[in-house]
């Protein structure tokens, strides 16, 4: 059987639900056939992106939309023994393989974390990095999900996000899952965040990390 692309795989789900309070959210189980994809793990550049946010023993790093957790693992390697992760899902669906992954790496300083729409709901203020994968496009209350992001953050914290260029995205023909790197910066400036690093890892993608 031919091996679908990255992108062609996420496109072919973007139909397979109505768009909901996140946008084009769809079932957990459903979702995890897309995040584990190899091709599509191999794609995301997890070491490459882990090593760019040039994260620190001890560092707190809240992972925004983890879904299966591809993350995870990474990011409580990088800050162990003393940092930790949080990683936050709106899904409660989603917890049970994060736990899992965790569980296999026997690591016990990284979390799962159930959070609402328009908050992650984390459990302290002790952020050093917010960070959001192929998520910004998802959230239908931006503003506000920023917003309530802020409270939870160090005051040195930055916020590193991944999205889509619209060229290059599964849902180029819906403007309502197209978010554009300038129209995210406009946001983070409204919370009082402004681009510190604009990183060219992705062919298809922008990342940017924000800090105060």
């Amino acid at each position: 059987m031919r091996i679908l692309s990255a992108l062609s795989i996420v496109a072919s789900f973007a139909t397979f639900a109505p768009a909901g309070p996140q946008i084009a959210s769809r079932p957990a189980g459903d979702w995890v056939k897309v995040l584990d994809n190899p091709e599509r793990i191999a794609a995301m550049r997890i070491p490459d992106v882990v090593a760019a946010l040039n994260l620190r023993q001890g560092d707190v790093v809240a992972d925004l939309g983890a879904g299966s957790g591809p993350f995870v693992v990474a990011f409580a390697n990088a800050v162990s023994p003393a940092g930790k992760v949080y990683a936050v899902e709106i899904d409660k669906d989603f917890l049970p393989f994060i736990e899992a992954r965790l569980k296999a790496a026997g690591l016990t300083h990284a979390r799962p974390v159930l959070g609402e729409f328009t908050d992650p709901k984390l459990p302290a203020r002790d952020v050093d990095v917010a960070f959001m994968h192929d998520v910004l496009h998802h959230i239908e209350q931006r503003e506000a999900y920023l917003k309530n992001l802020v409270r939870y953050l160090k005051p040195d914290a930055r916020i590193a996000i991944i999205d889509y260029n619209q060229a290059n995205s599964p849902h180029s023909g819906d403007a309502k899952l197209v978010v554009s790197k300038e129209r995210a910066t406009a946001w983070m400036a409204a919370i009082g965040f402004k681009p510190v690093e604009d990183l060219k890892l992705f062919p298809d993608k922008w990342f940017v990390i924000y800090g105060r």
